[in-house]
């Protein structure tokens, strides 16, 4: 059995590790080990979810899936509705009971497939956007509504662009330490095309030899070309970029071995990387720090 590590960190900065283990797997029973996981975050737990299903599609069984020692782990896991979302693809000990009843910090891990999907998680995020920015964040009220077109946006992407089921999920958390104040952290998956698949069709001709999972990142999130040939249309991801700069926040999308981002002074994401393991489909990443006056 092929055993992959969990790294003990799985946030946003740390799920590159993960997707490295998955490089050498082609066949055979796997096991995503993930015994001294510590710390996870919403773009952790959706990437986890991925890779779950690449490795049910590469070898043609489902992974095992060996969770946290840690008590506290566990429970944020099953709070989020992680090893619900987990037993559709992998093997895993009977789903832990969701704790709790809705909260104003959090979004569950909540799986997008069909367009009711789509409105379903808009119309939570509507309900608990208020509390969330307002309350945690101390967004305007108008930033709820804005924030919701995002999320709207991103999630409709995976049925149009990715043409295959994914998995978004949010959370606030207190930065103290490291930016002195909160940040809800935003995590969209899915295992499509990718941005090179997507957009290949109608634009990898202009570029030739060029064409690769980071030009074609750069197409569409610095050049705002989409797939579609007509103007206006496609243009979602522009909008996510100014909305998410404004509010000095951090917007990175992941597809195949590219990542690129839009990142403030408070972070230090690289802007553009290459040769990253490669992973199927998209993966986008936005974090909103809490608003101060001077900043709007």
């Amino acid at each position: 059995m092929k055993v992959i590590e969990v790294p003990d960190t799985l946030d946003y900065r740390g799920v590159e590790g993960l997707m490295a283990g998955l490089a050498d797997v082609e066949d055979g029973k796997t096991l995503l080990d993930a015994r001294h996981l510590r710390w996870i975050d919403p773009v952790g737990m959706v990437s986890l979810l991925g890779a779950g299903r690449v490795l049910a599609q590469r070898t043609g069984t489902r992974p095992r899936f060996q969770g946290p020692e840690s008590g506290q782990v566990a429970g944020y896991l099953a709070r989020m509705g992680f090893f619900e979302a987990g037993a559709q693809e992998m093997e895993l000990d009977a789903p832990r009971r969701r704790a709790g009843g809705s909260s104003d910090v959090l979004l569950e891990i909540t799986p997008i497939a069909e367009n009711h999907h789509v409105h379903a998680v808009v119309d939570r995020v509507q309900e608990r956007a208020g509390a969330i920015l307002s309350r945690t964040l101390r967004y305007p009220p108008s930033a709820v509504i804005q924030f919701a077109v995002i999320l709207s946006e991103v999630c409709q992407n995976i049925l149009e662009h990715a043409e295959a089921p994914g998995w978004v999920a949010a959370q606030s958390y207190n930065w103290s330490r490291r930016l002195g104040r909160n940040v809800l952290v935003l995590a969209v998956g899915d295992l499509g095309r990718g941005f090179k698949g997507s957009l290949g069709p109608e634009h990898a001709g202009r570029f030739g030899d060029r064409w690769s999972d980071a030009t074609a990142l750069e197409a569409a999130f610095i050049h705002g070309l989409t797939r579609f040939p007509d103007q206006g249309r496609g243009q979602g991801i522009q909008q996510m970029r100014k909305q998410v700069r404004r509010w000095d926040g951090v917007i990175a999308v992941r597809s195949g071995t590219a990542r690129i981002a839009d990142v403030p002074e408070w972070d230090d994401l690289p802007p553009l990387e290459r040769d990253l393991p490669s992973f199927p489909g998209a993966q986008i990443t936005i974090i909103l720090p809490e608003h101060r006056e001077e900043s709007s």
